[in-house]
């Protein structure tokens, strides 16, 4: 999973982003160009029309009605669907960019959280879902600080699930 959070866990307000990060836009297109992205249709029709679908990447868009249909996009109605789908094209990473039901759906399948931290806290109607931090092992952070073209300090921070034990074993 892919997402930017406050440090209240919010992650959007009135169908948009809480926030204008540009190198945090950049690092999204770097890390999930070339991959397939999980979408609920909310977050897809939150993104102007001019970039829909993402370039260079095989959106899929989740959604419980079934006679939508998007130009240049996959339409799935459950997210093992899409993970399958993409497993079964040899993709390897697979990316799910939103929203909050769609990460709620995610979290308990992640094995790996690309959260870029924003290091404040906003009002917000979407949040990202809360995790224990026991599960996951950080193993890169970079920080970003506030400029001119970013308002707010924040870290680029990945984390991979913890291997769990199965019979004392891991």
């Amino acid at each position: 999973m892919i997402v930017a959070v406050g440090e209240n866990g919010a992650i959007g307000k009135n169908n948009d982003l809480l926030w204008h990060l540009p190198d945090d836009m950049k690092f999204f297109k770097e890390t999930t160009t070339g991959h397939v992205i999980i979408t609920g249709r909310k977050s897809y029709e939150s993104i102007p029309v001019k970039w829909r679908p993402l370039p260079l990447r095989t959106n899929i868009i989740l959604t419980t009605n079934k006679a939508i249909e998007y130009e240049g996009a996959l339409v799935m109605h459950k997210l093992e669907d899409a993970i399958t789908y993409a497993r079964e094209k040899g993709e390897e990473e697979v990316f799910i960019i939103g929203g909050g039901q769609i990460y709620q759906l995610g979290l308990n399948i992640a094995d790996r959280l690309y959260l870029t931290e924003v290091k404040a806290s906003f009002e917000a109607e979407v949040f990202f879902p809360a995790f224990s931090k026991d599960e996951w092992v950080e193993i890169e952070r970079r920080n970003h600080p506030k400029d001119d073209k970013h308002a707010h300090n924040f870290d680029f921070v990945i984390y991979d699930r913890r291997i769990k034990e199965v019979d004392g074993k891991s």
